[in-house]
């Protein structure tokens, strides 16, 4: 019988799944995940850009197919791929790989390739967005946003731009390298995460980006999420030469495609970022023009569909920036603890402490609506500074923001019954787990750390 690949571009990792079975008894057969470690520091925007080095996200991605079984990738007819919106990378359609012999068959290295310029970059300021043309779109723009990035490099570095004449997401690279477009191809998903992108004709503001001087050759011509993109140019760690690539898909929209089955279910996603969704009704149009103060933004999903998110940029990196600063200071007291054991230990440490009276608003990177509101601490007594206990504060922090973005209220009202749990930093942290259940009045199931991977495959 024939395998569905999904792959899903992380912000911090590379994913796959091999399904089988007929459409509606999927199974994942085989799941591999790699740390990309692709963080790189940014010469260009100093120290707040936010870039990953592809080499190193597709070397991720190489070792993770070299770990599944091949006779089973050998039966790969189909191939799904999400990853991380909003962010941009560049390239040189004649030399944006080359391909090589890798132990399991031929893949591809990047060659002529920029950085990628993650959702987390924030070198536009406010000011700085402030000075661009309006986009006729019902998304607000924000810094990380490609088309954004497209704008600074034109004011700040427009050499840069020059020596590139293709651009798309890192998961549409990988679509136009495997399938060898001569134009980049994108879903609506990725073009509406970029700004200056009209969801409801499905096109690109060009008439506003071509007036302001905006290189809109650079702009990746756009499809229906679940469309075909092409096929394999080359067989590819053992897959057959000519298996059907998809459109490359948003890895929110392929979470919550992997388990969202009913209407009255709603989402909470945690990884890297977090979000909460629910669909709307069918049929539903978006404000033709965005409010910029509102939490909820409206994400193009499937088949027409909209889903209202509440899409946090305060997630699983801020336990990581925790840890990283739980580190830094054990380090500056002479001591070595490796971070994985820091984790190990303050979710113990937090699983010991049933409640705490901290009180953590933990928006250390602000959020989209309100970019200057950082994070703080508060309620602050001598019963509470356990690890334990700022450890649960801070899982319980993450939880009520989202949920104060997306109130329990609105849930209610518009019949949800269920929530379902996905995403990496849910599914490896119980604590997390125990505050969700705690603050949402709803049951909760969860899905798998590769659920991003494994909706891109359903999808095909």
């Amino acid at each position: 019988p024939a395998c569905v690949l999904g792959i899903d571009l992380g912000t911090t990792s590379v994913k796959a799944a091999l399904l089988v079975g007929a459409e509606q008894e999927q199974v994942v057969a085989e799941s591999c995940s790699r740390e990309t470690q692709a963080y790189t520091s940014s010469l260009e925007a100093g120290p707040q850009g936010m870039e990953q080095n592809v080499r190193r996200i597709i070397r991720a991605l190489n070792e993770c197919l070299a770990a599944l079984p091949q006779q089973q990738l050998q039966r790969v007819s189909h191939i799904g791929i999400s990853g991380q919106m909003h962010g941009i990378v560049f390239w040189k359609k004649d030399k944006g790989c080359k391909w090589t012999e890798y132990g399991t068959g031929p893949a591809f290295e990047p060659e002529e390739v920029s950085h990628l310029i993650t959702w987390q970059d924030g070198r536009c300021s406010p000011t700085f967005l402030s000075t661009l043309p309006l986009p006729q779109s019902h998304i607000s723009l924000a810094t990380g946003f490609g088309c954004a990035t497209v704008y600074w490099y034109l004011k700040k570095s427009p050499d840069f731009l020059k020596s590139y004449d293709a651009a798309g997401t890192i998961h549409d690279y990988v679509v136009a390298m495997l399938c060898d477009l001569k134009k980049p191809l994108m879903s609506v998903q990725n073009a509406a995460s970029w700004g200056y992108f009209n969801s409801r004709n499905k096109s690109w503001n060009t008439d506003i980006l071509k007036k302001s001087g905006f290189p809109v050759h650079l702009l990746p011509e756009v499809g229906d999420p679940g469309s075909i993109a092409g096929r394999t140019i080359c067989a590819w760690h053992g897959i057959p030469k000519g298996a059907i690539v998809g459109i490359a898909l948003g890895d929110f929209q392929c979470s919550v495609y992997s388990c969202l089955t009913e209407r009255t279910d709603a989402v909470f996603n945690i990884s890297t970022s977090a979000q909460l969704t629910i669909s709307m009704p069918p049929g539903f149009q978006p404000p033709e023009t965005p409010d910029p103060s509102s939490a909820v933004t409206y994400f193009p999903y499937f088949n027409g569909d909209y889903l209202a998110v509440a899409a946090s940029l305060n997630g699983g990196n801020v336990l990581a920036t925790f840890v990283d600063m739980v580190a830094r200071w054990t380090e500056e007291l002479g001591l070595q603890v490796q971070e994985s054991a820091i984790y190990t230990k303050i979710i113990k440490a937090a699983l010991a402490q049933n409640d705490s009276k901290l009180s953590v608003h933990p928006t250390i990177f602000g959020e989209r609506h309100i970019p200057e509101q950082l994070a703080s601490v508060s309620n602050i007594a001598v019963s509470d500074l356990s690890l334990g206990h700022v450890t649960r504060a801070l899982c319980r922090g993450i939880v009520e923001n989202l949920c104060s973005m997306l109130p329990v209220q609105r849930l209610m009202e518009t019949g949800v019954r269920r929530i379902l749990g996905s995403g990496s930093a849910l599914a490896r942290n119980e604590v997390l787990r125990q505050e969700v259940e705690r603050i949402l009045p709803f049951p909760v199931v969860y899905g798998k750390d590769v659920d991003a991977a494994v909706g891109a495959a359903m999808v095909m």
